[in-house]
């Protein structure tokens, strides 16, 4: 993970660890203003469920992408996490160019859509269908503050799905793909998408992997005694056997 700090001159902070402390006191992993958080205000841990936030006891409310968050969030990368008047962006390690995807079978394209999570647009699913453009002369706008615009166009090239934009990186609200900065890039699914104070995520079930299919082991051959009975039954017999040879054993001895 890499923490970003967007219109500040702070260096981005990278951090490997399982467990990332935020606070104001020295002994937290990244420190903030006195004025900015509580002496210990949250930490971030990574479990099978990716970045989970916990905000601590007595620190001030937190806000993810412009909601607030009281006790735990899940995060994920391009995500913007606000404490005080400070703004972290979450970056993945990895960045969106270079990446490769699967070629996606024509007939399963129409289930991609972008989920808006965060920003005017947020609840509405829109298909990508063969193309899905966004902001200016596209389907709908992206307004940004200051007046800026910007494009967003998601569309189809030789069985991948892209993403492009004409928007500069060097803009002041570039588009970022997993807190990334970029103009164009392979999308793959469950990245977010970011532009200003808009997010959406992409859901896109035909690219995902197939679930590994594990075949259970074969039930074990059941033992003699489990057949037989309960373990009272098991012993009522073997006690009626050893009687009926020991009254066997008698009829012979008193016959001979």
């Amino acid at each position: 993970m890499r923490i970003e700090f967007p219109h500040s001159t702070r260096a981005s902070f990278p951090w490997s660890q399982s467990l990332l402390r935020i606070g104001s006191e020295p002994d937290n992993d990244l420190i903030l203003a006195t004025g900015q958080a509580a002496a210990h205000h949250l930490r971030i841990c990574m479990d099978r469920r990716g970045w989970v936030l916990e905000v601590l006891p007595d620190a001030t409310r937190v806000y993810v992408n412009a909601r607030p968050v009281r006790e735990r969030a899940i995060l994920r990368p391009g995500d913007t996490l606000s404490v005080g008047d400070c703004r972290m962006l979450l970056c993945a390690d990895e960045a969106p160019e270079g990446r490769t995807s699967p070629s996606m079978p024509e007939q399963e394209r129409y289930t991609v859509a972008l989920r808006a999570i965060a920003g005017p647009l947020s609840g509405q699913v829109l298909p990508v269908l063969e193309r899905l453009e966004l902001g200016l002369h596209g389907r709908l706008p992206l307004d940004l503050p200051q007046g800026e615009t910007a494009s967003l166009i998601i569309f189809w090239r030789d069985a991948h799905l892209w993403l492009e934009t004409e928007q500069a990186i060097e803009s002041r609200y570039p588009v970022r793909v997993n807190g990334s900065a970029t103009r164009q890039t392979v999308l793959l699914p469950g990245d977010q998408i970011g532009i200003g104070m808009h997010r959406f995520a992409l859901d896109a079930p035909g690219l995902e992997p197939e679930p590994e299919i594990v075949v259970p082991d074969p039930p074990a051959e059941p033992l003699p005694e489990d057949s037989a009975g309960p373990r009272g039954e098991v012993w009522w017999l073997i006690v009626t056997a050893a009687v009926l040879a020991l009254g066997i054993a008698l009829l012979l001895f008193v016959h001979f």
